[in-house]
């Protein structure tokens, strides 16, 4: 199996346990410990993709595609900080915010940072529309999933007053948009079926 295949399958897998943890009724119907670890494992898939794109990118050392996949990869050891300290128990509110809402603030900040320079490198510039380019609709993707993630980190701040998080409608609805956005861009990575031979009729 080509790089380029398992990166694929790699972050699709990440993007699946990110949708799923955030999907409506989950947690109530796992509980908060299996929705932590869910968030976690899908970390640890983006994590490994990351790190087998970065390594792709080894040949290319210095330029964009190098650089945006060590931003990227750098984003998801943060989010592997904010998931694993998410399944800590008893946490203050600025405790949370420290351990949990730092980390994912700083790994939403590098995903849309590496989505920004993927997508300039992609369009050669901030702006480009090529719908039908299979690159074109991968960066796109990616470049929506980060914003998208970053709506829900601002949005998970805990407030120490209320012990609770700025906006978790908010929360939410932003890591299963952007986990989406991130599972349909994955799912581009994957190479076509090569067509069928012909037969003579």
């Amino acid at each position: 199996m080509d790089r380029r295949r398992w990166m694929g399958l790699l972050f699709a897998v990440g993007s699946a346990c990110f949708a799923l943890g955030a999907a409506p009724g989950y947690v109530d119907a796992v509980g908060v410990a299996a929705d932590g670890i869910t968030f976690f494992v899908g970390s640890l898939f983006f994590t490994s993709a990351a790190a087998l794109q970065f390594l792709d990118a080894g040949v290319h050392r210095g330029g964009s595609d190098w650089w945006s996949s060590l931003v990227q990869l750098a984003g998801t050891l943060f989010f592997n900080l904010s998931t694993f300290d998410e399944m800590l128990e008893h946490l203050s509110a600025k405790q949370d915010d420290r351990l949990v809402w730092t980390p994912d603030a700083f790994g939403s900040i590098c995903f849309l940072v590496a989505s920004g320079m993927a997508w300039a490198a992609v369009v050669h510039g901030w702006w480009g529309w090529r719908p039908r380019e299979r690159d074109w609709q991968i960066a796109a993707f990616n470049m929506v999933g980060s914003v998208a993630f970053g709506a829900s980190a601002v949005a998970s701040y805990v407030v120490p007053v209320s012990d609770q998080p700025r906006n978790a409608t908010l929360m939410n609805m932003g890591t299963f948009v952007g986990a989406l956005c991130f599972l349909a861009g994955a799912l581009l990575l994957l190479p076509k079926p090569a067509p069928e031979p012909a037969t003579a009729g």
